[in-house]
């Protein structure tokens, strides 16, 4: 069973919140790694560069989701990430492509 952990509806992503999210360097570049893929991909800590432990990137990862960035799916242990990309250009059309370019 898959369960969506909770996120802003996509009319309440607000872009304080998001370029306040995309200001750190790790969330910056988890994003990134994100963008590269179109599919979710796990949150645990050996699938990206960066060298933090790993309760500071599930705090990363909440960041990210409560700003309207990200959704994170829960399947039995192994939590999920992608990247909200079609709703954060509904929002603030190329602003992912500018932040990530």
């Amino acid at each position: 069973m898959t369960r969506t952990l909770p996120q802003p509806a996509t009319e309440a992503i607000d872009l304080v919140t998001v370029l306040q999210a995309l200001g750190d360097p790790v969330r910056l570049e988890l994003v990134r790694t994100l963008a590269k893929e179109d599919e979710p991909r796990p949150c645990s800590i050996d699938k990206y560069d960066v060298e933090i432990s790993a309760p500071t990137l599930s705090h990363h990862w909440r960041i990210l989701r409560e700003a309207g960035l990200t959704t994170t799916f829960v399947n039995g242990r192994t939590r999920w990430v992608e990247l909200r990309r079609e709703d954060v250009h509904s929002r603030f059309p190329g602003l992912l492509d500018a932040v990530l370019a």
